[in-house]
């Protein structure tokens, strides 16, 4: 028999719908008792408190009569209380929390320690008055069943001791832990009075140490549990540190001796540690004597039955290798830096003496203990670098040094990159040894890896850059020929990725380069893309940060043509751009513009574009604007910018008069009256204008001279094409004239090398001053450079005129005036900022002496 298919056969019209759903509801609904409030009316009676009580009565009768909840509240809110009425709060409220918290649950313990510590710090009463009230109530919770509570309790107590008066702290806390640290008494008990001693050896002074203390240390740290020996092995760093380096060298260190002995692997590590931390209050015989034959004991055991100690090891190696370093016997120096090589690549090689066959696959807590092992070793690295001497790193660490950078693990390619800085430091002139690895940590899988190496890369650059034997060479990139596509890789993956942070981070980090890379190469390989993150990345840190690194590219590009096209890109594509996303930008950019550049640049060029989006249709655009305006207006400079201010003041007129947004108008008018406050600095140097003048005057300096280096490349390459050109007809003629007379032979001869002296002399000058117009990229960036002078001068040009006559003396180059004139008059127009006189006076003097060059060659020519 079929089964019978209703689907075919229903009707979902308007009139059988109705029919379906109360069939349904039938099928599919069951009733079930709904309970239809969560507190029934007695519980909400219990629950409600009389508006009128005040808080302390409030306070009261919550901690009588309410719920456990309630009376947590109380105690978290003492703090409230003993502020506004300490008097009524010790009196009233204070009585009842000691009551409720004999029987109160773990919360409300844990509240109570933290408010009875936060009223201490808060200093709500003082110190007698909270030692008599507070004090009790801390002592006897501290032996509470749940070791939480009791370790709260004990770190408010450890914080009160520090506060209270020494006979406080001897009659009510030091004569009773005599007794609760004997034997007898719990292991909780015992465990308390470990930690509360080693906070009393720094309250008290050297003999009632020796006298009270003293004796229960030395019976805790021969206590029958390991968990006792282990707790007071770690407080007697504490204790040495107060009874001083006589005592700890008759009491402490056998002790420690002892306990490096111990049976159980907990003893021994907290022995050891204690050992390394307090290496420097031990003498040289002490080291040799006791401490180093320990040492050695313990990297022997390390490998073969006690591992647990392996990772504390590694840990501490560094500090032990240098604390040792002047007792160790050439021998000893080998042994322990062979320990460290082998502790660097632990579980990734197999040892020697075993076949396949017999290894065992490695588990994976000896894989997570291994890792830890070879990250502490990378953490231990620059240790290792000041153990060896930086001079043997090559020798001696810089496979490991490899060997830690190629990891497979990213903690401790992380640990690597963290540590790449102080490594560079340490290597100083060595540095460029390490480059490969530098590239190899930037093209690193992991995004930690970059983030941590990102961290001080501006440094390192400096460092590769400058600090290597390299460092001397025309091209800064010859110490690191792979730094650029790193770089380049290092931030499209960033982009790609999820983690805009590190994005961010390493496009502010990228702002160093112009110190780092020439112009060019920062023109084709970063500013542009730069640019292109601006319009097409969606998050905000991301695009200011683009804008940012875009701006300072710009601050000290070398070519105008390049400055040209980017200004114009900026204005078109951001100011002028279809969505007012780039917009806003475009006003990110300006305020970045303000900040690197002169105010005469940005009234040049940004100004008027500005003022263009008042007339935006985006009300966010036209609001971000306004907010922007008082900056706008401080770039202005009177008489000389009278007729942008005249724009200015159209822009904000329209703005009132014609703005319907309420928001955007609202804004406008407070603007206005900023406006209205402002001063206009002038031309003429003013008092009140003092240091910010000064800067505008270092930077405006600073562009002129980047244009004035501009000029001088160009003609340095024209004059290296003249000279090439004579050369090339003089070698003509005189093959020609070979065959002539040998008097007109030797007069050629005689004439030819004396051009060539004065042609390379000519070369050495053009040579030097093109270096200095070349290091002027690590001029500007250098913090030493960024200095304002001391001494302001009237203008920026008489500034400039200085620095330039200046260079004049140095080295000359030789000019035709013809072809200087033809330049300068073609440029007078295009140039960002105009030339001054002075520069012209100086390439006409340098322009004589040379046609004075070029007369006394012709005349040895037509000899």
């Amino acid at each position: 028999m079929h089964p019978i298919i209703f689907f075919s056969k229903m009707d979902f019209s308007q009139s059988n719908l109705f029919g379906y759903i109360e069939d349904l509801q039938e099928l599919t609904i069951i009733e079930r008792p709904v309970r239809r409030s969560l507190k029934t009316p007695e519980e909400i009676e219990r629950l409600t408190v009389d508006e009128e009580l005040s808080d302390i009565e409030r306070a009261v009768y919550l901690l009588s009569s309410g719920q456990d909840i309630q009376g947590t509240s109380v105690v978290a809110n003492l703090p409230v209380l003993m502020r506004q009425n300490p008097a009524e709060t010790l009196r009233r409220v204070l009585p009842k929390i000691r009551e409720v918290l004999h029987v109160a649950g773990v919360e409300m313990q844990l509240t109570a320690a933290v408010s009875f510590l936060t009223v201490l710090q808060e200093e709500s009463v003082s110190i007698h008055t909270y030692s008599h009230s507070f004090l009790h109530i801390i002592l006897q919770h501290l032996e509470h069943r749940d070791a939480g509570v009791s370790n709260a309790w004990l770190e408010t107590l450890l914080a009160v001791i520090e506060a209270l008066p020494k006979e406080t702290v001897r009659h009510e806390i030091l004569n009773p832990l005599v007794s609760k640290a004997q034997l007898s008494q719990t292991l909780q008990s015992r465990l308390v009075s470990c930690k509360i001693m080693g906070k009393l050896a720094n309250k008290f002074e050297a003999h009632i140490i020796k006298r009270e203390i003293l004796p229960l240390v030395k019976s805790l740290c021969q206590d029958v549990e390991y968990e006792v020996r282990t707790c007071m092995c770690r407080q007697l760093e504490h204790i040495a540190q107060g009874i001083g380096t006589e005592l700890t060298k008759t009491v402490v260190l056998p002790e420690l001796v002892e306990l490096a002995r111990d049976e159980s692997s907990s003893v021994r590590l907290a022995a050891f540690e204690t050992l390394v931390n307090l290496l420097d209050m031990f003498d040289a015989d002490d080291r040799s004597q006791t401490v180093l034959p320990l040492v050695k004991s313990f990297c022997e055991k390390s490998f073969k039955s006690d591992e647990s100690i392996l990772i504390s090891l590694s840990f501490h190696l560094g500090k032990l290798c240098n604390g040792l370093y002047g007792i160790f016997t050439p021998e000893q120096h080998l042994r322990f830096l062979e320990f460290y090589k082998k502790l660097s690549t632990l579980g990734l090689q197999q040892e020697n003496g075993h076949n396949d066959n017999q290894l065992q696959l490695q588990t994976l807590e000896q894989e997570k203990k291994y890792i830890s092992v070879r990250k502490n070793c990378a953490y231990n690295f620059p240790a290792m670098i000041v153990f060896v001497d930086p001079k043997n790193f090559h020798l001696e660490l810089y496979s490991i040094f490899f060997c830690l950078c190629h990891d497979p693990e990213v903690p401790v390619r992380y640990t690597m990159a963290i540590s790449f800085y102080e490594v560079a430091k340490l290597l100083n002139s060595g540095v460029y040894t390490i480059h490969k690895e530098l590239v190899t940590l930037l093209q690193d899988e992991s995004l930690e890896v970059l983030d941590a190496l990102v961290g001080h890369l501006p440094e390192i650059l400096e460092l590769m850059t400058n600090g290597g034997e390299n460092s001397g060479s025309e091209s800064k990139l010859l110490s690191i020929p792979d730094l650029i596509p790193a770089l380049t890789t290092a931030e499209q993956r960033a982009a790609t990725s999820l983690k805009w942070r590190t994005h961010e981070k390493l496009l502010q980090k990228y702002a160093c380069l112009p110190h780092i890379i020439s112009s060019d190469q920062i023109y084709y390989r970063f500013l542009h893309r730069m640019l292109t993150i601006i319009l097409t990345n969606n998050v905000l840190p991301v695009q200011k940060a683009a804008a940012r690194t875009l701006c300072v590219y710009l601050r000290y590009n070398r070519k105008q043509e390049q400055r040209h096209e980017v200004i114009q890109k900026l204005i078109e594509q951001l100011g002028q751009g279809k969505s007012y996303w780039n917009r806003l930008r475009f006003l990110d950019t300006c305020e970045f513009i303000m900040e690197l550049f002169s105010k005469s640049f940005f009234c040049k060029y940004f100004f008027l574009p500005v003022l263009e989006l008042t007339h935006d249709p985006v009300a966010n655009v036209r609001m971000k604007l306004c907010y922007l305006l008082p900056k706008v207006k401080s770039t202005l400079k009177i008489p000389t910018d009278k007729h942008l201010l005249q724009q200015l003041e159209l822009c904000i007129r329209k703005l009132l008069c014609q703005e319907k947004d309420k928001d955007v108008l609202t804004i406008v008018k407070r603007t206005v009256l900023e406006l209205d406050r402002m001063e206009i600095s002038v031309d003429a140097f003013q008092k009140r204008f003092y240091e910010n003048d000064l800067l505008d005057q270092e930077k405006e300096r600073q562009e002129h001279l980047l244009l004035e280096m501009e000029q001088l490349e160009k003609e340095k390459q024209q004059n290296e094409g003249r000279s090439t050109n004579i050369n090339d007809k003089m070698f003509e003629k005189k093959r020609r004239d070979s065959k002539t007379s040998s008097v007109l032979t030797k007069s050629m001869t005689l004439s030819v090398p004396g051009s060539s002296s004065i042609t390379s002399a000519g070369k050495e000058d053009k040579k030097s001053k093109l270096v200095r117009s070349q290091s002027f990229n690590t001029q500007a960036l250098h913090p030493k450079y960024n200095n304002i002078d001391k001494c302001p001068n009237k203008s920026s040009a008489t500034g400039y005129t200085s620095s330039v006559s200046g260079m004049g003396k140095s080295c000359m180059l030789s000019f035709s005036d013809d072809s200087f004139r033809s330049h300068s008059t073609g440029n007078s127009g295009n140039t960002a900022f105009s030339s001054s006189s002075s520069s012209r006076n100086l390439f006409n003097s340098t322009d004589q002496k040379s046609n004075g060059n070029k007369e006394s060659q012709s005349r040895k020519m037509s000899m």
